[in-house]
């Protein structure tokens, strides 16, 4: 069984889940989770089209811990020299994923909706987070699937009601309404304009996905999303649900 661990965790450290563990696979230990696990990774990873040119050939020819095993014990003899291998194989992989894997400002977005229980809002934010340079469209759309997502969990949790076809504009107003984040219901000027900025952001979530995401077709010149658009939507989106769930759990933790 691929276990539920592997599916939240990055693509960085799948990748060195994967190196770990035939490591260990190659140095009389066992890979952790078995031939089953071994395989997904494998398939994740030759599915990321920005590794292929990074992927040990070794892992593209070897299609399970038997072929691997068969090639490692007679293309190195000792274990000393197969960790040195291996590690020296998986280097410009995981390098390259370092350099690109989120930067320290997203940690706390990560601690909120990692501790809020909805698989839909954490697989969304792996998703957008993942995708932020190898398929800059598909991270928008992503960012945009976490906010929706985020709203539909807070909206159902409190019993409020929503149309089936309400777009995100709509849902994070109804949201903010239910949250008391609505502008109208405050007093103080800087409370409502810093509101109805977040409204704002939101709004042009929504937009910049229709425009340059992967949702919808393009005509003759189509616009282009790049890495520094989808980390700036990813950022976003990201900030925002966070804001969402900690007003959440702040409200459902106060006593009645």
């Amino acid at each position: 069984m691929f276990d539920q661990d592997i599916t939240e965790i990055t693509l960085l450290d799948k990748v060195i889940r994967l190196q770990d563990g035939l490591v260990s696979q190659a140095t009389g230990g066992g890979f952790d989770g078995g031939d089953d696990t071994y395989k997904r990774l494998r398939t994740e990873v030759l599915q990321r089209i920005e590794l292929r040119e990074l992927l040990p050939d070794f892992v593209r020819r070897n299609r399970d811990l038997n072929q691997f095993w068969q090639f490692i014990k007679f293309h190195l003899p000792s274990y000393a020299e197969r960790r040195n291998y291996l590690w020296d194989q998986f280097r410009p992989m995981i390098e390259y994923l370092e350099a690109n894997d989120r930067s320290p400002g997203l940690q706390p977005i990560e601690s909120v909706i990692a501790a809020f229980n909805a698989e839909a809002v954490h697989s969304a934010w792996q998703k957008a987070l993942d995708r932020r340079v190898s398929d800059p469209e598909g991270a928008i759309t992503a960012a945009r699937t976490l906010l929706e997502s985020a709203c539909k969990h807070i909206l159902d949790e409190a019993q409020a009601p929503y149309p089936d076809d309400a777009d995100l504009p709509k849902l994070w107003h109804l949201c903010a309404q239910q949250l008391n984040l609505a502008p109208h219901q405050h007093q103080e000027e800087l409370f409502k304009s810093v509101l109805g900025n977040c409204q704002s952001i939101v709004n042009n979530i929504g937009a910049i996905r229709n425009k340059i995401g992967d949702a919808h077709g393009t005509g003759r010149r189509p616009v282009k999303a790049t890495s520094r658009h989808a980390e700036l939507v990813v950022n976003l989106a990201g900030t925002m649900t966070a804001f969402l769930i900690a007003t959440w759990k702040e409200r459902n933790e106060q006593p009645s």
